[in-house]
Formats: structure tokens, C-alpha cells, sequence
């Protein structure tokens, strides 16, 4: 059953991210196999144990079922302890007196609920220009003081612009001057996945304690997925009276500023308007030139000023836009053997903007028909049949991830309110996450609009 296990591993490998991989399932190992053929595994500390059972039994039971070719069951425990305790009884090795709990090797400072922070998004590694120096500075006060008025912070930018970087930024430099704080970074919805299990497993009141009592920072990212979901914004509200009287540090990410997002209640919006907000704005050249030379001089790659200047004046949109075409230019120049040159550039910048260009709102929809056998007509229709509403969600998600177009044009497209526009693509989002049939057919889909395929 050892071998059964490796193949379980081997196998999650490729269905998580690298990160989740090496951080939740690498550590944990086989012990044995109990007389009722149940696995038992073991893990370094309690967190992983923790987070296994919170986020991934599922995933772990069903692959180890399809690699021993049967129903299987497991258990895992704290190595070092003697019993196997399973998820109903979990006994940490630490004292709740606060003995601190193992640290993986390798790891920096990192939260005590919620994602783990990537190592890569600290301040020193954030470029900072005109139109990300107002949010840079107010994330790097709010970090380094103890005693600043400002102790909450909204970072509202489009996708792609280093919220998330300054968001975590905050975190690291929170943990690395103080270990002992409780930093929670989390999304919106995990934050709400997190309530809907606490109520479902009538624990609420513990859930509430988490946040309220043991929690010293708050990073709480993608606000806008929360738009229509009525329990989650009336608990996070009632919340962050809480942590706002306590002198708590709170930041907030968002695509979309407090009042622009559609069925947000009063209190919550409220809530959220006392942060000071600042906006991110899209890079200028000479930001995106120091920007290609971070990113170069991270990944070891030699980039030529021509080339840089070349990439920095045709990728305009955001810093990952930029990302993307240094990773192809580096990962040509690898793969063929050709040096870094003007040439190579404008074959990666062609691909990537020709690709952006040709990619409509209404090319998306005729796709998305064609895929699902749904004509356009019925889409942008004022139907609510399943067979018409799916196709109508998936296209709009799509929309929005592979055009520039903003939300009310997409509504607008399909006839459908801003509202309606987020729910789609909240919808789909959650439903991504699953890796089900409709995750197979919207990346189907997006190596079609890549490909120009009609």
C-alpha cells in the first residue's frame, strides 16, 4: 500500500498547484494499513493536519480509491504521537499555552490561517511608479508602525496590477518584525466557504472567536466576490466593527471600489469606506522597463535594453501582461536556442497582442454557442433556461478574463446588468475550482480563442 500512496502523490502533484503540493501534500507520508484496509498517514505538525482535513480529504480520497482500484479510506496523525487519530478527533502536539508549533524547513514567516504568503511579493521586490506610489507608501506605513492612524487600507486595481503583491507585502514585513502576530490572509471566498462550513457544522461561534479574538491582521483580497452573498456580508461587517474598535490592521483588495459593487449592504459598505483607499493605476514605460529589469534579473534571464524597450511599449496593459511576455521570451530563447534579440521579441509580443486584439466580447459569444450548441440570439435573450443560462455565464467569464472590455460593456453585450455580469462570473469561478466537466470546457475554449480557432 506504500506504492499505492507514492501513486496517490504523484498523481496530486499534477492536479494541485506546485505550491499547494510542496507545502500541504509532499510532507505527508505512509505508516501503515490497518486491519479494516484503511491507510494511515503521517504529517510533521498539526497545521498540515489541519488543513488536509479542512480542504482536501476529498481530492486525497478519491485519487487513492482510483490508484488501489477500490474504495479506501485514511487516517493521518501527528508523527510522534501514538495514536492515529482521524478529522473527528484531531489532538495538536503543541500546548495550547502557546508553545510554538514546527516549522517546515525552507519557510519564512507565514500566517497563521488562511493561504500561505508567496515568498517572492515583499516590498523590496514591488516596482514602484506614479501610478502605484500613493498604495505602496500607505501599505509600507500601515506595515512598519506600530502606533500609525492608519491601520486600514482598500487596494482597488484592475487584474494584474500588484495588489496582491503589496497585500502580502504587508504581511511578510508584519511577521518578519514580529513572528508572534497573527496574520490571517485569506480571499473572499474561502472567507466565505470557511462560514458556510462553520454554520453547516454548528460551529459559528467558534468561527466568529477565530477572527474576533485571535486575529491581529486581516488581509482579505477579492472583496468583489462577495457581491449578492447576504450571510457573509452581514457577518464580515458585524467583524469588522470588531477588529476596527480593537485597533486591528486591515487591508482590502478589490477589483471594484465599495459602492460599485452591486448588491453590497450599507453596513458592510460603510464598513469598508473607513479604510483609506487607494488605486493602482497601469504602469508607465519607464515603470514597465524597471519592471522587465526586475523580473530579468530575478528569473537570471540577460535581457537587451532593446528588447526591454521594445516589450515595455507594445505590453501595455498590466505587470503580469509583462510577466507573461518575458516567461515567452526566455522560454523560446531556452527551447530553441536562439538568443534574446528583436526578432525573437516580436514573434512572443506578436502572439500575445494579436491573440488580445482578435479576441471580442462578440467572437467569445459565437465560440461559446458554437461550443455548447446555443445560438448567440438565445444567449443575449432574456432566457433563464439552464441549457441557456450556462453558455450565457461561461461566456461572459470569459469576456472578462480575455478582453479588455470593462463590466457594464460585457452587461451590455448579453443585455444583462452589472449585478448579473458578477454573479456569471463568480458562478463560474466557484465552479472552475471543482476541476469538473465545465473546467474541461472552458480551458478547451480558451486554447481555441489562443489558437484563433472559430
Amino acid at each position: 500500500m506504500e506504492t499505492v500512496w507514492k501513486n496517490t502523490k504523484s498523481a496530486l502533484s499534477s492536479q494541485v498547484s506546485s505550491n499547494i503540493y510542496r507545502l500541504w501534500i509532499e510532507p505527508i507520508q505512509y505508516v501503515k494499513t490497518t486491519d479494516d484496509d484503511t491507510l494511515v498517514l503521517g504529517c510533521p505538525n498539526f497545521f498540515i493536519k489541519k488543513r488536509i482535513m479542512a480542504n482536501y480529504v476529498g481530492l486525497i480520497n478519491s485519487e487513492l480509491s482510483r490508484q488501489a482500484g477500490r474504495e479506501m479510506a485514511f487516517s493521518i496523525h501527528v508523527q510522534g504521537n501514538t495514536a492515529s487519530d482521524g478529522p473527528a478527533t484531531p489532538k495538536p502536539r503543541y500546548k495550547e499555552s502557546g508553545e510554538n508549533q514546527l516549522h517546515l524547513p525552507g519557510l519564512s514567516a507565514q500566517p497563521v490561517n488562511g493561504r500561505v504568503l508567496r515568498q517572492d511579493y515583499t516590498f523590496d521586490r514591488f516596482v514602484v511608479g506614479q501610478n502605484s506610489n500613493l498604495a505602496y507608501q500607505a501599505a509600507m506605513t500601515l506595515a512598519s508602525s506600530r502606533t500609525s492612524e492608519l491601520n486600514s487600507l482598500f487596494l482597488l486595481s484592475g487584474t494584474g496590477m500588484g495588489k496582491s503583491h503589496l497585500s502580502q507585502a504587508v504581511g511578510h514585513k508584519i511577521l518578519s518584525a514580529c513572528p508572534k502576530e497573527r496574520v490571517f490572509y485569506i480571499s473572499a471566498e474561502d472567507f466565505t466557504n470557511e462560514l458556510v462550513h462553520s454554520i453547516k457544522s454548528n460551529c459559528l461561534d467558534t468561527f466568529k472567536r477565530r477572527y474576533r479574538e485571535n486575529c491581529d491582521v486581516l488581509l482579505l483580497e477579492e472583496i468583489h466576490v462577495l457581491s449578492g452573498r447576504t450571510r457573509t456580508q452581514s457577518e464580515l461587517a458585524m467583524m469588522l466593527d470588531h477588529l476596527y474598535e480593537s485597533g486591528k490592521k486591515l487591508i482590502f483588495s478589490s477589483c471594484a471600489s465599495p459602492v460599485e459593487i452591486p448588491r453590497m449592504s450599507e453596513h458592510l459598505a460603510s464598513r469598508l469606506g473607513q479604510s483609506m483607499l487607494t488605486v493602482i493605476e497601469p504602469p508607465d514605460f519607464s515603470t514597465r522597463m524597471r519592471i522587465l529589469k526586475r523580473k530579468a534579473e530575478g528569473r537570471g534571464v540577460e535581457l537587451p535594453r532593446d528588447v526591454a524597450e521594445y516589450m515595455a511599449g507594445e505590453l501595455i496593459d498590466n505587470v503580469r501582461q509583462l510577466e507573461n511576455g518575458l516567461i515567452g521570451v526566455a522560454s523560446r530563447s531556452c527551447l530553441m536556442g536562439d538568443p534574446i534579440d528583436l526578432n525573437l521579441a516580436e514573434q512572443v509580443v506578436k502572439n500575445i497582442v494579436s491573440s488580445k486584439k482578435s479576441i471580442t466580447v462578440d467572437s467569445i459569444a459565437k465560440l461559446v454557442g458554437k461550443e455548447f450548441g446555443v445560438p448567440v440570439k438565445d444567449m443575449v435573450s432574456k432566457s433563464r433556461k439552464k441549457s441557456v443560462v450556462r453558455p450565457r455565464q461561461v461566456a461572459i467569464f470569459l469576456a472578462r478574463r480575455h478582453t479588455g472590455e470593462p463590466l457594464q460593456a460585457i452587461g451590455r453585450k448579453f443585455n444583462r446588468m452589472h449585478a448579473t455580469v458578477i454573479h456569471s462570473i463568480n458562478s463560474v469561478e466557484k465552479e472552475l475550482k471543482l476541476k469538473g466537466e465545465l473546467s474541461r470546457q472552458v480551458e478547451i475554449l480558451e486554447k481555441k480563442l489562443e489558437n484563433g480557432d472559430d
